[in-house]
């Protein structure tokens, strides 16, 4: 008989896990056991990609096969020890309510939220300033879905594209699974420049992109100006918007990560989405291949 809780201790913390055996992922068998100990396991190279920026959570009280809800204000439960920041979220509606996020800052955090079904965390591109909010990205994304008829193939000749494109910019680009059907990529930037800056940059590249091949690329995120080509969404530079972290699960039957990839892979026959075995014994024997990601790089054209 599975056992309905379990106490951990992480960082000196002792965190109850609840109903560990419970599964998560269905097609997978993974449980809520399963989920703490791959985020405690991958943390190290987790926590430098989403430290000091807030988080947003995508939790799944009953897995992946059940109702899902996105959280940001931290849990009027939440314990003291984990760091909460409240914040009016820059970008945001003039008057709209402050936000009590919560700042991912060490493995117990990690193992905390695993046992709330945090699933899946998500970030903006820019960090705290002090216990301040910011509206300045330290880093450009663009996140590449196919729409119905296209798939990752197409996501890849998409990503090659805009590879070129931000590297003749001067920009180095890094590219990761989403976990699910599409790429993400993603740029070091100098952080000196408003979002406003970043996201029309990032726009104006898409709109290029989809004025030279508009029967592979689209900009617009009407879902019926997708189908056959890969949306470019430029929008998640907004200061408001997020985008999954690196090495977080996703929602999907089964456990899959997104997860950071050399471009060699991406132009290789493997295109599925790692789960999270394999992604532990890609960074045991590659470490995080987004390190490179946390350093400052050039402003952004515009």
């Amino acid at each position: 008989m599975a056992r309905e809780h379990r106490t951990i201790t992480v960082d000196g913390y002792d965190i109850e896990v609840t109903n560990p055996e419970k599964v998560m992922y269905p097609d997978s068998r993974f449980t809520k056991q399963d989920v703490v100990d791959y985020y405690l396991k991958v943390a190290s190279v987790l926590l430098p990609h989403i430290r000091n920026r807030p988080l947003t959570r995508i939790r799944f009280p009953d897995g992946t096969g059940g109702e899902s809800f996105f959280e940001k204000n931290a849990q009027k439960y939440t314990p003291s020890w984990i760091r909460t920041e409240t914040v009016a979220t820059p970008g945001s509606t003039k008057g709209r309510a402050s936000v009590d996020y919560i700042v991912a800052e060490k493995p117990a955090t990690l193992a905390w939220l695993a046992n709330q079904a945090a699933l899946e965390l998500h970030v903006p591109q820019w960090r705290f300033d002090g216990h301040e909010a910011s509206d300045r990205p330290d880093r450009l994304v663009a996140d590449l879905d196919p729409g119905k008829g296209a798939g990752l193939r197409e996501c890849v000749e998409v990503a090659q594209l805009l590879r070129e494109r931000f590297e003749a910019d001067g920009l180095t680009v890094y590219v990761k699974a989403s976990g699910k059907s599409g790429v993400h990529l993603c740029c070091p930037i100098a952080g000196s420049q408003g979002d406003d800056v970043v996201s029309g940059y990032a726009k104006a590249v898409a709109n290029d992109l989809a004025a030279e091949k508009p029967k592979l690329v689209t900009a617009k995120m009407a879902k019926a100006e997708r189908e056959g080509r890969v949306f470019i969404d430029w929008s998640q530079n907004n200061a408001a918007k997020t985008t999954v972290a690196p090495y977080s699960l996703r929602n999907r039957a089964e456990a899959t990560v997104s997860a950071p990839l050399t471009w060699e892979e991406l132009d290789s026959d493997k295109l599925t989405p790692p789960g999270p075995d394999e992604v532990l014994e890609r960074v045991a024997e590659q470490g995080d291949l987004w390190a490179d990601v946390l350093k400052k790089g050039p402003k952004v054209p515009g």
